[in-house]
């Protein structure tokens, strides 16, 4: 791809529909996006049905992993901004949460981490039905959010993001800059733009996992 369309506000290209074999229009429109930086919208409908939507990022910072211990009530007002190439740990609880294809950007805070957590571990619960030890788990870490919430138990929320576009805002957060070595490990879970090697590379991965090994 010629790098001169990505710093257009809008254009658009022609590939052929996977579905139908028809010329199909896809829109590209730039954007800038607070906490997330310059992004790229991609999208493409065909009268066939099928449909293509995926954003790109187009600015990348450093990369960076927060620390913020949970102790408090109060903790759980920390705002959590959380892109699409972020990565979320809960280690006292053996929570990862790893971007993937489908993986939306938010800005919520740790409250709002511990419910997304909880609405997998309820839909773990109903899938592990018949399975005595997984069942058992997933109520223990049900449990385990609800102390949480309510300042009876301590944990430590972990954001890493290879394109430092993710962050926790608190004074108590412990900011690091990720080595190269530790970034490389991180999924992206986006189309990715990579200006120094002039290609896209797209992560497909798709990875929550909301119980301990």
């Amino acid at each position: 791809m010629n790098q001169d369309f990505l710093k257009q506000e809008r254009f658009e290209t022609k590939i052929c529909c996977p579905l139908c074999q028809a010329d199909l229009v896809m829109t590209w429109q730039r954007d800038n996006i607070p906490y997330f930086g310059e992004i790229m919208y991609i999208s493409a409908r065909c009268q066939c049905s099928f449909r293509f939507a995926d954003t790109m990022i187009l600015s990348v910072k450093e990369p960076m992993r927060y620390e913020m211990p949970v102790e408090t009530s109060e903790d759980l007002d920390a705002r959590v901004i959380r892109s699409t190439s972020g990565t979320i740990r809960i280690p006292e609880m053996g929570v990862t949460i790893e971007p993937g294809s489908v993986s939306e950007s938010y800005v919520t805070n740790i409250e709002g981490v511990l419910q997304r957590v909880r609405d997998v571990l309820l839909t773990t619960s109903r899938w592990a039905q018949g399975d005595e030890e997984k069942s058992s788990r997933s109520e223990e870490l049900l449990c385990m959010l609800e102390d949480v919430i309510e300042g009876k138990r301590k944990i430590t929320v972990i954001v890493e993001d290879p394109l430092g576009n993710s962050a926790i805002i608190s004074k108590k957060v412990k900011t690091t800059r990720l080595s190269e070595k530790e970034a490389e490990k991180l999924n992206t879970g986006m189309v990715v733009f990579d200006v120094n090697k002039s290609e896209l590379v797209n992560d497909v991965s798709d990875n929550v996992k909301p119980l301990g090994d």
